[in-house]
């Protein structure tokens, strides 16, 4: 991974005066930057809707309702990870240090998926080097999809637009039996290179096995159903929530609003980090109680990504601040429908499979 360097620009006393009033925020409410009373109620209500959603799969005797019920399930752990799991990993879904970790190992592990190596490459690589090739693990090396300028042009990227979604559907399929297992041998379809421990390989693998057994192995064993049943109720799961995964997270980054920093060959990038950050993020909605709830914040990502530790539940009544100095300090900050959002990301890739140089598109909000 490229470590870059960041300069003094607006965007420094944006961040500088944006941290002082979010403080001055908590101190006069008396209220802590992690999770309160509501984020207590959401973790309860997340985790209930998990264990009764996959009591009433395992306990199905009518495949129909085993679809509905295996399905629900997917969502539901989603729902979980978006609300739970991201905040754990930041360390602020809790006030305790050992029982973020503890959240978010116990979520994201249950998965099949490995917390330790996606929770240290988000943080120090994806939050700090947003959207910078070479630097930001969430930019992908996709043959079939050209997202970055330096990937070579093809002519089938004329048609990405179109195909793309079919390609979502595999997002958590890949994730699980691809990307994750790619670095047990040191690769991966990312821009830049991974490294694992031992240990954490065979979590790796420990994990993905007990995913395996509690997902497909017991429902073949202990329901009425044939194997065939359980699988494509397995893949079924998959297509739902990668659609929900993507659609909610695509949209943040994967803009014609947003932009696609190069450093120089100092690796330099010619604006501060928190400047990065607003102009490489979209949200849509972003005071939205009801997607709040839902989405656990995801919706306000540019908050996020500038203020990681803060706690979710918090956004909506941070997001006028935000909005008032984005504004006082001449920033771009997206917040438009979900809509808008949509039609931006899908402009991104048309454009980007017709290989034109573009100019990012100027956000009148």
């Amino acid at each position: 991974m490229k470590k870059l360097k960041f300069k003094q620009d607006e965007g420094s006393l944006f961040y500088k005066e944006l941290n002082q009033r979010v403080t001055a925020y908590f101190t006069s409410h008396e209220l802590e930057r992690s999770g309160n009373n509501k984020m207590m109620f959401k973790m309860l209500f997340y985790f209930v809707l998990d264990l009764v959603c996959y009591a009433a799969m395992i306990t199905s005797t009518d495949v129909t309702l085993f679809y509905c019920f295996y399905i629900l399930l997917g969502v539901s752990v989603l729902l979980t990870a978006f609300n739970i799991s991201h905040d754990a990993a930041h360390g602020v879904a809790v006030k305790s240090k050992f029982w973020n970790g503890f959240l978010f190992s116990l979520s994201f592990n249950l998965l099949g998926n490995n917390a330790y190596v996606w929770g240290k490459n988000h943080v120090e690589s994806h939050h700090l080097y947003t959207n910078v090739e070479g630097s930001d693990i969430d930019v992908l090396n996709n043959p079939l999809v050209r997202m970055t300028f330096n990937q070579p042009l093809k002519w089938f990227h004329r048609y990405q637009w179109v195909y793309v979604p079919f390609l979502y559907l595999f997002y958590t399929i890949n994730w699980f039996f691809l990307r994750d297992t790619l670095l047990l041998f040191n690769f991966s379809s990312r821009t830049i290179k991974i490294k694992i421990s031992k240990i954490e390989v065979l979590k790796l693998v420990g994990f993905k096995l007990f995913y395996i057994g509690y997902m497909i192995v017991l429902p073949i064993y202990l329901l009425p159903f044939d194997w065939q049943t359980i699988a494509l109720a397995f893949i079924l799961s998959h297509f739902v929530i990668s659609i929900f995964f993507v659609a909610v997270l695509t949209v943040a980054h994967l803009s014609d609003y947003v932009e696609h920093p190069e450093p120089d060959h100092h690796h330099q990038l010619d604006m501060s980090w928190a400047k990065l950050q607003l102009v490489t993020s979209v949200d849509y909605h972003a005071e939205s109680k009801f997607l709040n709830f839902i989405l656990g914040g995801f919706n306000a990502h540019a908050v996020h990504h500038l203020l990681p530790n803060v706690c979710h539940v918090h956004y909506p009544a941070i997001v006028p601040i935000f909005k008032e100095l984005a504004q006082k300090y001449n920033l771009p900050y997206m917040d438009m429908s979900y809509a808008e959002s949509l039609r931006a990301h899908f402009r991104f890739l048309k454009l980007m499979g017709a290989g034109k140089i573009f100019k990012t598109a100027s956000y009148e909000g």
